[in-house]
């Protein structure tokens, strides 16, 4: 993991990647089905929180994914939370017109940001997860999230992921290059491979949903899955189901 890219590095990128980030439909290219998750997640998150009235977007980007959500709910509170300040700027811009609400920004890794246990009814991490390291840090992270989610909120992810079977990786892996060269020819495909080889420590959706459950999320859902990449999610129990 030492030879991974450091917080710093990570938000420098983003920096430099605004104005692409900011296209809904082509902004995650290299992300399979992106709009398909964004739409799903969206839609997941009014059958589970029909009445929600605070989100958190970790690792926001431009707030894609926050507008995906609320179309759906146009009062609602939106705080955006990601690395990078012109992404904060971009995203507080676009999404300010979105809702009624109040957006607040919030330049910081998730890990270290400062949140109010039990205040958001949904949190969304899209294409950011990946970024944490060894186990201890996903565990810590879930944990986090739980304890920021308000009783009876869902939380919900769409990330790369890896495949704990070996032949299976491969096998995933090739597909996805496939895709990538489908889009940008071999040069895109080895420039995607370099920055996931450089930047990313993903794992498994097995791993994950193991992970959810271990911290106490309940009633998981599997949204979407194609070769490398999931969404999913899960509830936090209601207090009096808790009690």
């Amino acid at each position: 993991m030492r030879d991974k890219s450091t917080t710093e590095e990570i938000r420098a990128r983003f920096d430099r990647d605004v104005e692409r980030f900011s296209n809904l439909e082509s902004g995650q290219q290299a992300t399979m089905d992106a709009p398909l998750s964004m739409e799903l997640i969206a839609n997941a998150a009014v059958v589970s929180n029909p009445q929600a009235t605070a989100m958190l977007d970790i690792g926001s980007g431009a707030g894609n994914l926050s507008l995906k959500i609320l179309h759906y709910f146009p009062q609602m509170d939106c705080d955006l939370l990601d690395l990078s300040k012109p992404m904060l700027d971009r995203a507080y811009d676009r999404v300010s017109w979105a809702t009624t609400g109040k957006v607040q920004t919030i330049q910081s890794d998730i890990r270290k940001a400062q949140l109010v246990e039990n205040s958001y009814d949904i949190i969304v991490a899209a294409a950011v997860l990946h970024h944490l390291r060894d186990t201890a840090d996903w565990e810590r992270v879930f944990r986090k999230i739980y304890s920021v989610l308000a009783p009876g909120g869902s939380f919900w992810v769409s990330d790369l992921v890896v495949h704990d079977d070996p032949k299976m990786q491969r096998m995933m892996w090739n597909r996805y290059g496939l895709y990538l060269e489908s889009i940008g020819g071999l040069t895109y495909r080895k420039k995607v491979f370099d920055y996931i080889e450089k930047e990313d420590s993903p794992r498994s959706l097995l791993f994950q949903l193991d992970l959810m459950k271990k911290v106490g999320f309940s009633q998981l859902e599997l949204l979407h899955k194609n070769c490398c990449f999931a969404a999913f999610g899960g509830r936090k129990a209601n207090k009096k189901l808790a009690d």
